[in-house]
Parts: C-alpha cells; sequence; structure tokens
C-alpha cells in the first residue's frame, strides 16, 4: 500500500522513534556490555585516536581547533534542515558591551569548517578535521539521538575539477578504510569484543542513489527503506543525493540548502534523474538490530548551486548573511566535508546498546529506567 501523503511528509525529518514505549520495545533485552566501565573508557579513547590519525593519513588533514559558540550574523550555525524545525541555543554574552553579542551555540561546524580553510591558508587537496562539541536541543532523545553532539568535522579544499560523483566516492572509500582499519585494531587490542553474534563490518560500500533506493521499495518510508537495503544487500550503504526532490515528489530527507550540494546532476544517461554531490553511510548495528548512520558528507556548494538550492528551499533570504556573501564572492574555497559521529561510531565498535554508554550527557528519567531494565549502565 502506498504512503499516504501526511506519512511521508512526516517521514522526511522524523526521529524514526518518537515515543519511549517504542523504545522499550525496540531495545535488545538480552543485552551484556563485553566491556566493563573502565575498559570501555581506555576503548574509547584508543579507537578515538585510531580514527583521528586514520582521517588525518588518508585525507590530508591536519587537525585544528573549533568553536562551540558562534555569534547569530555570523550565519555560520548550522540549522540541519530546511523547515526550522531543529533551532540553536541562544543567549546574550559580554558583560559591559553597549549591545551584547546575539550568541548560538553550534548544531554543527559545517559552515564554519568552510570558512576555515581560508583562515588557516589550506592548500587545494589539504584540509582540516576538529574534534567538534555541539548541542541540539530539538531531538527526540532515544538510543542513539542526544542533546550532546560531537564528531570529527573535517574539511578539505579541492578545484572544480574535482566537483563530481566519483570524487565523493573515492573520499567516502577512504573514510571507509579508517573505519575498517579501527575495528580491527580495536579488536586485536580489546579480544573481548570478538563475538560471533556481532559480525565484523564488511570491506567494502555499497553504493546507492536514493532514487534508486525508493525505486527498490516505493511504498516504504524513507528508514523502512534504510533498513531493508541494509538487511536484504549490504550491511554497509552510501546513498547519494540526499535532499534532491525524488520522482515521488519528497526529497530522501530535508537537508540544509547552504552547505553540501544536492541539486547538481550526476547522470550519465539522459532517461536517468539522478542529482546530488553528497550522501550518509549507513549500516546495520548487530547489537541494536537497526539501522545506524555514522556520518553525513559532501561536496559543498558553489555560488551557482547555493542560489538555486535557497531558492528551492524559499530561503534566498540568507544571501544577505556574511557566510553566504563570502560563497558568492569566491573568498572562501571550494570544498568536500562532513561530520562523523564520534559517540555513534564508537557504540558501533564496542559493541554497545546506547549512546549513554560511551558519552556522558542528560537522559529523561523513563530512558534511564527502560535501559536499566535491559540491563544497559548509561554514564552519569
Amino acid at each position: 500500500m502506498a504512503m499516504s501523503v501526511e506519512k511521508k511528509k512526516a517521514d522526511l525529518a522524523g526521529p524514526g522513534i518518537s515515543t519511549y514505549e517504542e523504545v522499550d520495545r525496540v531495545l535488545p533485552t538480552d543485552y551484556q556490555s563485553l566491556l566493563d566501565p573502565k575498559e570501555t573508557q581506555k576503548a574509547i579513547t584508543f579507537a578515538k585516536r585510531f580514527i583521528e590519525d586514520g582521517l588525518c593519513r588518508e585525507l590530508n588533514l591536519f587537525r585544528v581547533e573549533v568553536p562551540l559558540i558562534v555569534s547569530r550574523e555570523s550565519g555560520v550555525n548550522d540549522y540541519l534542515d530546511r523547515d526550522g524545525s531543529r533551532t540553536p541555543i541562544e543567549f546574550p554574552c559580554g558583560l559591559g558591551l553597549d549591545r551584547r553579542i546575539d550568541a548560538q551555540i553550534v548544531q554543527a561546524a559545517t559552515k564554519w569548517k568552510r570558512m576555515a580553510l581560508a583562515q588557516f591558508e589550506c592548500e587545494v587537496g589539504e584540509g582540516i578535521v576538529t574534534d567538534m562539541r555541539a548541542v541540539r536541543k530539538d531531538y527526540f532523545l532515544d538510543h542513539d539521538h542526544s542533546a550532546y553532539v560531537d564528531q570529527w568535522d573535517w574539511e578539505k579544499r579541492i578545484t572544480e575539477k574535482d566537483r563530481h560523483l566519483e570524487y565523493l566516492k573515492d573520499t567516502v572509500r577512504r573514510i571507509w578504510r579508517v573505519i575498517k582499519d579501527t575495528e580491527r585494531a580495536v579488536l586485536k587490542e580489546f579480544p573481548k569484543l570478538k563475538a560471533p553474534r556481532y559480525p565484523e563490518l564488511p570491506e567494502e560500500l555499497t553504493f546507492i542513489h536514493a532514487e534508486d533506493l525508493l525505486d527498490m521499495y516505493p511504498d516504504l518510508p524513507r528508514k523502512q527503506r534504510e533498513t531493508k537495503i541494509l538487511q536484504e544487500k549490504s550491511p554497509a550503504v552510501f546513498i547519494i543525493g540526499i535532499g534532491w526532490m525524488l520522482k515521488d515528489g519528497y526529497p530522501h530527507e530535508m537537508r540544509a540548502a547552504d552547505y553540501d550540494d544536492w541539486v547538481t546532476p550526476t547522470s550519465h544517461w539522459p532517461h536517468e534523474d539522478r542529482h546530488g554531490l553528497n550522501g550518509d553511510i549507513l549500516v546495520w548495528n548487530p547489537v541494536t538490530k537497526r539501522r545506524h548512520e555514522l556520518t553525513s558528507m559532501g561536496i559543498r556548494v558553489t555560488k551557482e548551486t547555493l542560489q538555486e538550492q535557497l531558492k528551492l528551499s524559499g530561503q534566498l533570504d540568507f544571501l544577505d548573511l556574511p557566510y553566504h556573501q563570502a560563497i558568492m564572492e569566491d573568498r572562501i574555497p571550494l570544498s568536500v566535508g562532513g561530520g562523523i559521529g564520534q559517540s555513534r561510531t564508537l557504540m558501533l565498535l564496542l559493541r554497545k546498546a546506547h549512546l549513554g554508554e560511551v558519552s556522558v550527557t542528560v537522559w529523561p528519567k523513563q530512558l534511564k529506567e527502560i535501559c536499566s531494565r535491559k540491563n544497559i549502565h548509561v554514564l552519569e
């Protein structure tokens, strides 16, 4: 049965899980952590260092400091989507000023990183990686969504000739190599994590365009389409073209209009309608037995595609902001970049059932009670 219009709209940026009754139902009932709390902390440190070093090596990056706070007027904060449903925390700061600074807690460093490439005078083929911290207050808090966000936010300078699908795929493969190498190293260093019921990640990713995924499962909601391909085709996929309107009249997911390029045509064949130079890495999590997103990334907008995407999103007024003006005036370089969820990745590699086992943040009482009943011990 085809999905209704209302369900399709609700599915675009929905959390997947939206009630704690459903959280209780989907969390595993036979869970036992393979590492105790002290071992877990040591494994977190080991894996984080390994991944950061691997990203620097594979993508030619160097580590830089990253802001937690930005000014509202800069326009560099990330709004995560196009419908305005996720807004940053705002507060005035600066005692003694005639007019205090309108400050925001970052939701992601996506736009700041691109400006930072110019600030740090990165050459073509060179980039930066950050140990980014952010707050996203408008998430439903479940086993893999928290208000506290930690990411390896990275950005790399490219040229116009690099703005194509094969360059994106090569970059994705390099990131996947880092994740696989880290898994092997973690299993060697912490052999308790080797468990027959938790198979290792595949050596290769499967690439698929969001339009092809819709063709495969036309009557399923977005997250169910993702779940199906992970169950039936490959336990690790990269979905291309997230943000462009698909043939059913809806994008695979709402995606902000001012960082990733999701309008550029990518098909070599005139009868195919494929757009987008961005995507997400998704894997099957054998602990939670659910889809598990590790990273969103993409080749960034040019001044032409920025205008087109803002027009499609009804946000042309953004062009007055300093960040957007910098793109329009060619004051910041072309780039590719993304954010790899630290706690998400560690949760997967350390065979954990909940983000709260690898990061410390706030959780609602009812969620902690559910976890306690299921032998899941979140950090306080």
